[in-house]
């Protein structure tokens, strides 16, 4: 039994993950309520995997880092070795993945970017989305999804409003 690898992501309605220069200002600033459903979301994990210019995205905008009980990996060319919060990984996304699967351990938070997750799509890897719509038409911006990717077939499991935000949990049914 391989481990889950989930998707949690706010979402404009027009599909965008991020503003072109990857403000996410817009996002912060959304009326929500309480965590928008990130604290179940986080106890199901116990590994988060990221881009570069997610971490240090995150760096930037954080007073600590918010996911020090977990183990973390970054993909980069431009880093290698540890810090005190993730591993630098420098081989290729899909196949350390695909190991990281197979080992024993909770689901596997798949933070971004948009490189990742398209490398992810293109592979089928991702098992589980659950996808935050902000009331928010972007115009332009980092888009969830990329093109050409494969079909895949997803199946409800729940949908949750958090104040101005809909929420819509999803498992994608994988084909035998």
């Amino acid at each position: 039994m391989s481990r889950e690898i989930v998707v949690f992501i706010g979402l404009s309605v027009d599909g965008f993950i991020a503003k072109e220069n990857d403000d996410l200002q817009w996002l912060e600033e959304t009326e929500g309520e309480g965590d928008n459903g990130y604290s179940d979301m986080y106890q199901t994990i116990d590994t988060v995997i990221m881009g570069k210019r997610t971490y240090d995205y995150i760096l930037a905008h954080s007073d600590t880092f918010p996911y020090p009980d977990k183990r973390c990996y970054v993909f980069t060319t431009s880093q290698s070795g540890k810090d005190k919060h993730v591993t630098f990984v420098q081989e290729d996304v899909v196949a350390f993945t695909k190991q990281l699967k197979e080992q024993q351990g909770a689901k596997i938070w798949m933070v971004g970017g948009a490189g990742i997750l398209d490398a992810f799509l293109q592979e089928q890897l991702i098992d589980e989305w659950i996808i935050t719509i902000t009331p928010h038409l972007l115009g332009a911006g980092i888009s969830l999804f990329k093109s050409p990717r494969p079909f895949e077939n997803l199946r409800l499991l729940e949908t949750k409003r958090y104040g101005q935000m809909v929420q819509m949990h999803y498992q994608v049914r994988k084909e035998a």
